[in-house]
């Protein structure tokens, strides 16, 4: 049975409620989060709510360790910075308490979960580039690790990278694959993402589904937040 792996939420409830759903009609048990579970988007409460109901387990990422005041926002955007301090403001004792029990990482004997990287999760380094990932292998002793932060699907190997949609994975090789983004897709695909697992079967599959972006869209402008963070969500990046 496959399991699901999602990551970079961003506040984006509708896109968030298109994937549970999908996941349920699958009947899969088993759903991790990555990471991101707010800032940029309206409804952070909403999903802190939905992800520590539904997913085995998360791990924190760098929006909301920085929405509860715990990294510095010096080095976000000026968008991020803006939509990080609104998030600290919405956010609920509730979600404040979920969010400080995440962890860095979570490992299991045949995959490990960060949000940015293995060699040191607390740093929020990314994996851009063949060049990154060549670094970050010998960080990890798994077959796979997965990982969300820069919001592009992508697979990397050590015998190089691919970002086909469905993908064997070689008993062989060792892989770090970005799971891409739930909420604030940046690869073009404006549609939500997340990705299955087949342990057995050794299968990788990106799932791409749409959801109501003119809902979400209208809900950032509402809330004051800035314009740019309601109209990429349309392009994708």
């Amino acid at each position: 049975m496959a399991i699901a792996i999602l990551s970079d939420i961003h506040g984006n409830l509708e896109a968030l409620t298109v994937i549970f759903n999908y996941i349920e009609k699958k009947k899969i048990k088993e759903i991790y989060c990555l990471g991101d579970i707010v800032g940029y988007g309206p409804n952070p409460n909403e999903c802190v709510d939905l992800v520590a109901s539904k997913c085995t387990n998360s791990i924190i990422g760098n929006h909301d360790h920085a929405a509860l005041g715990l990294t510095s926002i010096e080095y976000f955007n000026e968008f991020a910075k803006v939509s990080t301090r609104w998030t600290m403001n919405q956010l609920t004792n509730k979600s404040k308490d979920y969010l400080l029990s995440l962890d860095f990482k979570y490992s299991t004997e045949h995959f490990l979960l960060v949000h940015s990287s293995p060699a040191d999760p607390k740093a929020w380094n990314y994996i851009l580039t063949e060049y990154d990932a060549k670094k970050e292998f010998k960080h990890f002793e798994q077959p796979v690790c997965f990982i969300g932060h820069s919001h592009f699907p992508v697979i990397f190997s050590k015998k190089g990278f691919t970002r086909k949609s469905k993908v064997k994975l070689d008993v062989s090789n060792k892989y770090i694959i970005n799971v891409g983004s739930t909420g604030q897709p940046r690869d073009g695909d404006s549609r939500a993402c997340f990705c299955l697992y087949d342990r057995e079967r050794r299968k990788i599959e990106y799932v791409r589904i749409e959801y109501d972006i003119k809902t979400t869209r209208d809900k950032i402008v509402k809330a004051g937040l800035p314009m740019f963070l309601a109209d990429r969500l349309k392009k994708g990046f």
